[in-house]
């Protein structure tokens, strides 16, 4: 279908084809290379018709009933999430749970659902590469570089411009993510030098040793448990920097919105985007204990 043509009750009037679903679902797995997904991931159209049209997208983290609330509030034409609505599968979208009344009310509203999960974890300007950026790391890397495209990967591993404290850092990484109750914990030595940089936007456990390997000073992640991070610590660097799963992933929309526009803008059609600012942390409320 040609972008441009005229009607033809009217020859003399021009209109333009608007963008489909799938049109930005394309734009979406063209950012967000299907071949760089985990083999245990979901990246797809969740729900919605690949034909029907779309002038208006939001983007957010988590598919849950906020974000479902303010696409039905901002009337929206399509939702894409990071993370997947049935990670592990389903045998049911009945009303009967928060899922299923999530896509209920999505359909009911002609809104159509979709995400882009690891491979926008792994892409260039993707996760990984935003959250790289917001910390001012230069010669970025992928830390565990796809073997599918060793040039994209989970995570990223880089430089700083100029050495400096790790509680520095920490204060201006803090200041760099987006506000959510538990903050960003730190552990190792405050006045200690760093340079070197990894981060991981999301739950990063399984990427501890990956980051010593790569030489890194202090690693960037998220959902660090106790155990692991304890015994991580007791063998030196890197440091952590422990944010919170939403927060280390929510940077990574900004600019997939502005590629989005980007894609539209190069068919000859404008694409309206919507970056959430509902924090999907589950914790509202940080409150000091002890006397």
């Amino acid at each position: 279908m040609s972008q441009i043509g005229t009607d033809p009750a009217d020859p003399q009037t021009i209109f333009v084809h608007p963008l489909t679903v799938a049109d930005v679902v394309a734009a979406l797995r063209t950012a967000a290379p299907p071949h760089l997904a985990e083999s245990w991931d979901s990246n797809r159209l969740i729900c919605g018709d690949p034909a029907e049209s779309v002038d208006s997208v939001l983007l957010a983290v988590d598919p849950v009933t906020a974000v479902v609330d303010e696409a039905i509030r901002s009337d929206v034409d399509l939702v894409i999430t990071h993370h997947p609505l049935y990670l592990r599968g389903t045998d049911h979208v009945s009303a009967t749970d928060p899922k299923g009344r999530c896509v209920h009310r999505l359909i009911r509203a002609g809104i159509a659902l979709a995400n882009a999960h690891t491979t926008l974890d792994a892409a260039h300007g993707g996760v990984a590469a935003a959250l790289a950026a917001a910390v001012g790391l230069l010669g970025a890397a992928p830390l565990q570089p796809s073997p599918n495209d060793p040039t994209q990967g989970i995570g990223r591993v880089g430089r700083l411009e100029h050495p400096t404290r790790l509680r520095d850092f920490a204060a201006a990484v803090a200041v760099a993510l987006p506000d959510s109750a538990p903050g960003l914990l730190v552990g190792g030595d405050l006045d200690a030098t760093i340079e070197t940089v990894a981060v991981s936007g999301g739950a990063g456990d399984g990427l501890l040793g990956t980051a010593r390997d790569a030489g890194a000073d202090v690693f960037l992640t998220a959902d660090l448990r106790h155990h692991p991070a304890s015994e991580h610590l007791e063998a030196g660097r890197p440091y952590l920097l422990c944010g919170t799963h939403w927060a280390t992933e929510w940077v990574g929309l900004p600019p997939l919105a502005a590629r989005l526009e980007r894609a539209a803008a190069a068919k000859g059609r404008r694409l309206a985007t919507y970056v959430s600012e509902v924090v999907t942390d589950p914790w509202t409320l940080r409150l000091s204990t002890g006397s």
